[in-house]
């Protein structure tokens, strides 16, 4: 039996039998149309057999999506009565016993999941995406592509070059995982309700080597956020008290990772970034 996708009408009779209005907070803005749901996995270049995770999956629109194209997925719901209803409408729409795990927890504290998922494929909101996103590549090693759906202006963040006007601590930390790129827009109207911004699928591929250790990614996740903590700000300013403690001692410590202590951090890409963070090493870095 094929897996079947779920309809408009489909979608909006199973909210009402859950309860279930979409809220903002939540960022429940629930995709009603096939056609995106099987371009966001197709953009994911998801396989029959592959293993997804996805967060967030809702009502289970884009879940079923990916299980059409054959792969297995685990889907991390933070709403118990999604979590729950969730592998009822698979078994009714033609899914395998054992092709779908549903994770009933919030995705931002979850560091164990089943299946060892290689691929993440998920719809995310505003106020969650960036951090879920740094959470599982963080936490889940074995990750190493992925495609979501997120609001323009948060895609366009995690994807900006150094010095463009949206680059910002998301992008560099985003970076350090590997590469990211813009990979398709979607239209308002695929959504209920229709929400007010636009949103784009954004993609990435993990660095094929670690960039460093645990401790090398906190020291220059520590040095990121001080530099933008005030933009526009001279790096042997913004950074002083991660380095050492006083702009003189900044500035040594910046120099000798080849780094001008006047630039600013818009201006750094990330291997800028580990270059300080490496020379910092025994500097206070918070």
């Amino acid at each position: 039996m094929p897996v079947t996708l779920l309809g408009a009408a489909e979608i909006r009779a199973l909210a009402a039998e859950l309860d279930v209005t979409p809220t903002k907070k939540l960022g429940q803005n629930f995709v009603v149309d096939a056609n995106t749901v099987r371009k966001i996995v197709h953009v994911a270049e998801v396989e029959p057999g592959d293993r997804v995770v996805e967060v967030g999956p809702g009502l289970g629109s884009l879940t079923l999506a990916i299980l059409e194209a054959g792969a297995s997925v685990t889907a991390v719901e933070i709403d118990h009565r999604l979590a729950e209803r969730l592998p009822v409408t698979a078994a009714a729409h033609g899914v395998a016993d054992g092709a779908l795990t549903v994770v009933d927890a919030d995705a931002l504290r979850v560091t164990e999941l089943p299946g060892d998922p290689t691929v993440l494929v998920a719809n995310l909101p505003y106020n969650v995406s960036v951090p879920v996103l740094l959470h599982f590549l963080e936490n889940f090693a074995a990750l190493d592509r992925g495609v979501v759906m997120v609001q323009a202006e948060v895609g366009e963040r995690l994807a900006a070059p150094p010095g463009s006007k949206v680059y910002g601590a998301p992008s560099v930390k985003a970076a350090w995982y590997g590469p990211w790129r813009l990979a398709g827009t979607v239209s308002r109207q695929v959504f209920w309700p229709v929400p007010n911004v636009d949103s784009v699928l954004v993609g990435f591929h993990r660095a094929a080597e670690p960039r460093g250790d645990e401790e090398l990614r906190r020291r220059t996740f520590a040095i990121v956020d001080a530099a933008f903590q005030q933009r526009r700000k001279m790096l042997r300013q913004a950074t002083a008290g991660v380095l050492g403690g006083s702009a003189a001692a900044a500035s040594m410590i910046l120099e000798a990772a080849a780094v001008a202590p006047t630039a600013r951090g818009e201006d750094l890409s990330i291997d800028d970034y580990v270059r300080i963070a490496q020379a910092a090493e025994g500097a206070t870095v918070s």
